[in-house]
């Protein structure tokens, strides 16, 4: 895998000291039957203490040392392994934080959270069990053969025969169990997405009082999952047991052949035993290379999952131009269709300019494509056809970095962080002095700040659920306020505010509105005719682009947003 190839390189010392290790340890412990031979020939059927002593002397002395080199592997298995583990979650997350919305879209964040979970896991286990076990395995496996065949070819056949066998019998089992594990994997990912979709949305849950529907997602996704680890540990179940039965009767074998041969007076009782044992650890290493391998199945398919996220495609790749923006945006023939839409345009052949300084305002139905010029403004994905440019620079020539360091969006849903009030402002520029954050938190009128707690070191929970709707959209418009963009962009971010304190954000806004484009998207009228220019949009399509003025003349979609907001106002005036 070339996960694995890449971090060879990075650790090839500790990786290659540690199988040395194995290597040293494992003839450390083959040498055990055949100087349990010698014992038992050479000594207890010499009637010889000095040969028992001698023998039963350097068999503690080699394990002793073979444990030593057994601690030695474990540390380098343990260290290598962590720290494998460590640097792959780290690329992992640095790739996430780089999607593209086109990858976001095509991996849903369930199955990010187990890629970066149990699939690094399985990994690091598989890189840890290589380093303590598979190759131990693969050595004592090899060095018994040998050392057996040394002893007595006439019982080598048997050996031979086991292992032919038992590697028939591992072969069929990876092969059942690969498309298994890969099952297993995806049924985990469902689970971590019902999960996160509950917890996302508990508030919804609870006000809708669907907790039955709830719980039967999850308990479909629960048993589906519980379906495929069955099926998965099955083939282990029936398999394993084979291996066990296969290795069992060879020994049994041995010994029946062997005390033949010893009648006969062509082998030694002591070989005998040393086959026996040395038929044991070959049991062994084929049971851990078996389990190595069912190891190996479920690496292989993490690290394919793994390798789709780190391969997937990235916007921040491209390069391009770094530049300190103006603030002037055009739309040049822009037509746009989702990636994994239904393959109908968001936006069809929209044109249309904006200069530094002015104030647009963005209305239409829902559905509209408002919010796609944003996601397209900020290169969360690129246009079909036509081009979108800011100071005559086509958005692709730019770099994004630069792109959307000089654009400030406020989003409708307020995202807040897990900390204090100064954290979650200063997230927007964290160089902003105190006096800067006042005076965003002026211009958002959230002077309701100084009324908490403690102020500005108030501590917010996660997502802001200790505060109100409306406050968190203030904060979230102080801080974007805060980053001082020469393009300031407000994604309905004033649909929780009351209309007075709306026009009061929007007052202080138009204050400073000359310091950079004021690009808002909104569904209500009376925000969008206090603007320069208002955008009309229906079905992706442009409808009318000009003044409140101009437009009541010339847009009729436009002049039916009007008379239907005005009369509900009259209505709720009354």
């Amino acid at each position: 895998m070339n996960i694995y190839n890449k971090y060879f390189k990075k650790y090839k010392i500790p990786f290659l000291s540690g199988i040395l290790c194995v290597g040293l340890e494992t003839v450390c412990d083959l040498l055990g039957p055949t100087l349990m031979s010698h014992i038992i020939d050479k000594g207890i059927r010499n009637s010889s203490p000095e040969l028992i002593w001698h023998y039963g002397g350097l068999m503690l002395l080699i394990t002793l040392i073979g444990a030593v080199f057994a601690v030695t592997r474990n540390i380098l298995a343990s260290v290598v392994s962590q720290r494998f583990g460590n640097d792959l979650r780290q690329e992992l997350f640095l790739k996430i934080i780089k999607f593209s919305e086109a990858s976001t879209d095509k991996i849903e964040s369930g199955s990010l959270i187990t890629r970066m979970t149990n699939d690094t896991g399985q990994l690091t286990m598989f890189v840890n069990d290589s380093m303590r076990i598979f190759f131990k395995a693969l050595i004592m496996f090899v060095g018994s053969i040998v050392l057996a065949c040394m002893l007595t070819f006439q019982l080598s056949y048997i050996m031979f025969g086991v292992v032919l066998i038992v590697s028939i019998l591992i072969l069929i089992s990876l092969k059942l169990s690969y498309p298994l594990f890969g099952k297993l994997q995806k049924a985990m990912d469902r689970i971590n997405s019902v999960v996160q979709e509950y917890l996302i949305g508990v508030r919804l849950v609870k006000a809708f009082g669907t907790y039955d529907k709830e719980v039967e997602r999850f308990d479909e996704a629960n048993t589906k999952l519980m379906q495929s680890g069955v099926n998965t540990m099955m083939v282990t179940t029936l398999f394993f047991p084979l291996m066990w039965l296969a290795v069992g009767l060879a020994s049994a074998f041995v010994i029946y052949a062997g005390s033949k041969l010893f009648l006969l007076e062509i082998i030694e009782p002591g070989k005998i035993i040393a086959i026996t044992m040395y038929m044991s650890l070959i049991l062994m290493s084929l049971l851990v290379m078996a389990n190595v391998f069912n190891a190996l199945v479920r690496a292989k398919i993490s690290g394919e999952r793994i390798e789709e996220v780190l391969l997937s495609d990235d916007d921040f790749t491209s390069g391009g131009l770094k530049k300190k923006l103006k603030g002037d945006i055009c739309f040049k023939n822009v037509t746009f269709s989702y990636p994994s839409g239904s393959g109908n345009p968001a936006i069809k052949d929209l044109t249309f300019s904006v200069k530094n300084g002015e104030k647009i305002a963005v209305i239409g139905p829902t559905g509209s494509g408002k919010s796609t010029i944003v996601w397209l403004l900020l290169r969360f994905y690129d246009v079909n056809q036509g081009e979108i440019c800011f100071d005559n620079y086509n958005i692709k020539e730019l770099d994004i970095n630069s792109v959307r360091s000089n654009v400030a969006i406020v989003p409708q849903q307020a995202t807040l962080f897990s900390g204090t009030v100064k954290d979650n402002l200063r997230w927007g520029n964290r160089y902003s002095t105190d006096e800067d954050i006042k005076d965003a938190v002026s211009v958002a009128q959230a002077n309701f700040i100084d009324e908490m707690a403690k102020g500005y070191d108030s501590m917010l929970g996660r997502r802001g659920v200790n505060i109100s709707g409306g406050q968190k959209q203030r904060i979230s418009i102080a801080r974007g306020f805060l980053k001082k963009t020469p393009i300031f962009i407000l994604d309905d971010a004033t649909s929780a505010l009351d209309a007075i304190t709306e026009a009061k954000v929007r007052h202080e806004l138009t204050k400073v509105a000359d310091k950079y484009t004021l690009l808002t998207i909104t569904q209500r009228v009376t925000t969008a005719m206090s603007f320069d220019r208002i955008l009309v949009m229906e079905d992706g399509e442009k409808k009318g682009f000009g003044t409140h003025k101009e437009l009541m003349q010339t847009c009729g979609i436009y002049r039916d947003i009007y008379s239907s907001q005005m009369e509900n106002i009259e209505k709720e005036g009354r």
